[in-house]
């Protein structure tokens, strides 16, 4: 049973929301216009695109067309015909092209021409009649000349009843200026409601040959904005976004969060009642994902600023385990008059502890920029509820999150061998046992460098292995020396970042030693790290100045808070000598800034999907822009022959139990090759927070013939939190392909009633619903 069955078995009454909690929900930076509600349909022209509308001199037409006139369409008019043959062709400079038209079911089928290629056949069939959609789309363009042509091919579906199509307005992205001619090879990136397979876009690789080399290859777009990214199975990565104006659209209106095929790159929008805008996620015991916290929202209308009445701050959007390799029933499930949480929460970390249930960490009580005594939210809560040091399911106070303020939202949290929690936030730590409700305050982080919003480093629980007894060591990198108490007109966006990262070992002797410093090859703000099946960790992503967010410093860059985008991956050996733990040599550079809301994760294939980038209210075409693109990082082992598992693996692995997997080694592995067995957390990655990313060893030997694998799953919760894992199998450092199992009795987290009771009865429903006025626009925070 999932555990969205066993929250919403009884029936609950509805609890409604007191005139007097009808306050505003942002307090951030506002742009010109946010503040205007209007449908919130697909057309939109972000900044850095032009318009042109049907009746444009600009767009030509050949056969029979005719123009109707209504407020409902762009510049109220649109052209339409039913006449096979008939067309419409427009020339544009630019790196990318939107059609945007009617849908309902009369509408037939247009194939799409870029630059005289046959691109894509689209149906504009639907069952209902909807305006303003975005009919297809084309980005990633090369920069400069193009022609777009939309033909008629007098076809229609069988339950459609005519076989018109229509444009209503064209939208185009301008782009930065062309760049010099390259030798890289550079396709056409094209997309409608689903990406098909297509040949790498860009392979930044080519001139590294040498098997030791690692590889860049653009190739995907997200549809959505990727601020944040799971790997839900084999195929699949869930993309959640805040809400804006996405080129993926779902039930008539953009999408915010999407399923990402990993292997075909096709793309399947999901639709959500609330925004999920800094949300925080984990998978529980059972394999079901929580998507927790954001701000308010509706579907139909918006404004990009206010966001509207359904309230997401309190918001618990479940999504089900899904395997399949056909993610059409896949769907995410939200109800917050029978799930909530007990207090808003945006910019929260959520953990998987050891009881395979959610801890939900600290935030703000509202959106806004840096956060404050009035704002901040210093408690933490579970999911499912529970009733524990008197809380009855209500929230419990952390002294720790009152001390850490300002620069103290999306604290980096790990949970520990022992059960217990690592915390950090600004430029302190803790570890904090939540079974006794104690804190252990570690020493300061050196140097004042701060490692939590909006001074963002990252951070990771490195390895952990039966051969030195499980024991913790914490990696802290990159992050800000800047005043978390400046006003925003006092902070620039070339404000240095730090390169520096720190190592503590959580044993009485490893806190007695404290943190341990070495310097990364370049500074650092909003890096991703991430765990690789061979121990090592990849560093990528980040700016080399700045902080996160945006419209809130000077000297700003577009919106960015953050300037100078550090290109260059690195890789850090933990186990390496001092000052010899980074290595850059043989890895590619991007050429893709990926600065506030980018992500990075390692996939079941085991490269590195990189995604995301959006310091923008809004969707922007302009200098850090809204980035779509997906890139690839290919370690070298990526080009080695790879072990593989041949059957065997169960698909659930209980604690301390033995399974005997067949597998076949490379054929080049010597006589006493290393033999690994890592079991490992992909995580739920947003805001450089990794916080459920975990490798552990787990003890394994191997057939005199080489060809049976004995594994032992971990001991027990502590060491793994019960739930979804990946298998790779490593020898001699290269790993094989992920599978996925789930570790633990598969069972979800225990549910109290009482405690979840208590929390509805104590609690409103979307406090925020019909919030009444706007705060003024502004630059503010």
């Amino acid at each position: 049973m999932g555990i969205r069955s066993l929250l919403v078995s009884s029936t609950l009454a509805v609890l409604f929301v007191s005139s007097s909690l009808a306050d505003s929900a942002w307090n951030g930076h506002l742009s010109p216009g946010s503040t205007k509600k209007a449908r919130f349909t697909p057309y939109y022209v972000p900044p850095g695109a032009k318009s042109y509308d049907s009746s444009s001199p600009l767009l030509h037409y050949t056969g029979t067309w005719s123009e109707s006139f209504s407020s409902a369409y762009v510049q109220k008019s649109i052209r339409s015909t039913s006449e096979q043959g008939a067309a419409m062709t427009f020339t544009f400079t630019g790196t990318g092209i939107e059609w945007f038209g009617n849908q309902d079911r009369r509408h037939g089928v247009a194939q799409v021409f870029i630059d005289g290629k046959p691109i894509q056949e689209i149906d504009a069939f639907n069952e209902a009649s909807r305006k303003q959609q975005r009919i297809f789309w084309a980005f990633d363009l090369p920069q400069g000349k193009h022609t777009i042509k939309i033909v008629n091919t007098g076809q229609k579906s069988a339950v459609a009843s005519g076989t018109v199509v229509d444009v209503d307005a064209l939208v185009v992205t301008q782009g930065p200026p062309a760049d010099p001619p390259t030798s890289a090879q550079q396709n056409l990136a094209m997309a409608s409601q689903s990406l098909p397979s297509y040949p790498p876009l860009l392979d930044l690789s080519s001139k590294f040959p040498l098997e030791s080399h690692w590889t860049l290859v653009r190739n995907g777009s997200t549809g959505v904005h990727a601020m944040q990214l799971a790997i839900i199975s084999e195929t699949h990565a869930l993309v959640v976004d805040k809400v804006e104006h996405n080129p993926l659209t779902v039930d008539g209106h953009p999408a915010w969060a999407a399923l990402y095929n990993l292997k075909t790159h096709a793309l399947k929008p999901l639709s959500m009642q609330s925004n999920s805008f800094c949300a925080g996620g984990t998978f529980l015991s059972n394999g079901t994902l929580v998507n927790v916290g954001g701000n308010p929202v509706v579907e139909d209308h918006t404004a990009a600023a206010d966001f509207g009445d359904v309230d997401g701050l309190q918001a618990i959007r479940i999504f089900e385990p899904c395997e399949s390799d056909n993610v059409d029933a896949c769907s995410i499930y939200e109800n917050h008059d029978r799930i909530r949480m007990a207090s808003p929460r945006w910019y929260n970390t959520v953990l998987r502890i050891s009881d395979g249930s959610a801890m939900i960490i600290g935030g703000s009580l509202k959106g806004g920029w840096i956060n404050n005594g009035t704002t901040n939210n210093p408690t933490i809560e579970y999911f499912p509820a529970k009733s524990i040091h008197g809380s009855n399911g209500l929230p419990i106070h952390l002294p720790f999150l009152v001390d850490t303020l300002n620069s103290n939202l999306f604290p980096i949290a790990f949970s520990l061998p022992d059960g217990s929690v690592f915390m950090a936030a600004n430029r302190d730590a803790m570890v904090y046992n939540w079974k006794t409700n104690t804190e252990r305050r570690l020493p300061r982080i050196p140097n004042g460098v701060r490692v939590t919003y909006p001074m963002t480093g990252t951070g990771l629980l490195l390895p952990l292995s039966p051969e030195n007894d499980y024991t913790p060591e914490i990696l802290l990198c990159g992050g800000s020396t800047v005043d978390d108490t400046k006003a925003g007109y006092a902070v620039s966006s070339q404000d240095p970042a730090s390169s520096q990262c720190s190592r503590i070992v959580l044993t009485d002797a490893g806190i007695a030693a404290g943190w341990q410093v070495e310097q990364m090859p370049q500074a650092r703000t909003m890096p991703d790290a991430v765990l690789l099946p061979t121990g090592e960790v990849l560093i990528v992503n980040g700016a080399g100045s700045g902080i996160s967010g945006y419209g809130n410093v000077v000297d700003q860059v577009g919106a960015s808070n953050a300037d100078n985008p550090v290109f260059s991956p690195v890789l850090y050996s933990p186990s390496g000598p001092p000052g010899q733990r980074f290595s850059s040599a043989g890895m590619p550079k991007s050429s893709i800034p990926r600065l506030y809301h980018s992500v990075a994760t390692l996939t079941p294939n085991g490269d590195i999907m990189v995604a995301g980038s959006n310091p923008n209210l809004d969707r922007s075409e302009l200098k850090y822009g809204t980035e779509y693109r997906v890139e690839w990082l290919g370690p070298a082992y990526m080009k080695k022959e790879r072990p593989q598992v041949i059957s065997g693996l169960p698909k659930k692995l209980d604690f301390g139990q033995t399974a005997q997997m067949k597998v076949r080694l490379p054929v080049a592995s010597s006589q006493g090759a290393d033999v690994k067995v890592a079991l490992m957390d992909l995580g739920y990655v947003t805001h450089a927070v990794h916080a459920n990313s975990r490798l552990v060893y787990l003890e394994s030997s191997l057939s005199d013939d080489k060809a049976t694998l004995t594994i032992t799953g971990p001991p027990n919760g502590d060491i793994y939190p019960p739930g979804p894992g990946f298998i790779y199998v490593v020898v001699d450092g290269v790993p094989s392909v992920g599978s996925k199992v789930l570790v633990g009795d598969g069972k979800g987290p225990a549910v109290d009633e009482a405690a979840q009771q208590n929390v509805l009865k104590q609690t409103t429903v979307d406090q925020y619903e019909k919030s009444k006025g706007h705060p003024k626009e502004d630059s503010s925070e």
